[in-house]
């Protein structure tokens, strides 16, 4: 199935100049959103994934799934003061201003083998923030995996060293 000619494309969205790729069109389709599921899980079904980390809020709907098909757990990463009990919280800087996110203590055993997933890769502020607090937990970051990843907007420097495993990627 070729999930590009499903994938949305709105122009001037969020702001003029930006194209938007939208995946509802994917997740509304139980055909593509299953291939979509399969491809970002199949290569880890010999991991020994503990955690999936699913980032609010479109890393929910593909991490949830994704953590069943592979026999894992699942942990939100939420925006500040969505989570109940203690958490850890992490500011970091977006292009104007910041953002704080937050995790559940305890989510993550030290050691434990941890999948990230997001919808998007773009910029990396966001996933770079979550690679921190799942290590603060002491866990091990195997990879991201995300349904697209946008090039030339420094992404994947920002996270690097743990890979991305994106299924479709697009220009910035």
């Amino acid at each position: 199935m070729d999930l590009d000619k499903i994938v949305g494309r709105i122009p001037d969205f969020p702001k003029k100049g930006i194209l938007f790729y939208d995946l509802m069109p994917v997740f509304r389709d139980p055909s593509s959103f299953r291939t979509l599921i399969a491809e970002m899980a199949n290569p880890f079904l010999s991991e020994k994934i503990g955690k999936v980390v699913g980032i609010e809020a479109r890393g929910f709907i593909l991490g949830a799934p994704i953590a069943e098909k592979i026999g894992a757990g699942f942990v939100p990463v939420r925006k500040k003061g969505k989570l109940p009990g203690d958490v850890s919280s992490l500011t970091y800087q977006l292009e104007y201003g910041t953002d704080t996110i937050e995790i559940q203590r305890g989510a993550i055993k030290p050691g434990e083998r941890v999948l990230l997933v997001d919808d998007l890769l773009a910029t990396g502020g966001t996933a770079k923030a979550a690679i921190d607090l799942i290590r603060q937990q002491g866990g091990e970051v195997v990879c991201i995996s995300v349904a697209i990843e946008l090039t030339g907007i420094g992404g994947r420097e920002k996270v690097s060293p743990v890979s991305i495993r994106p299924i479709l990627v697009y220009p910035a």
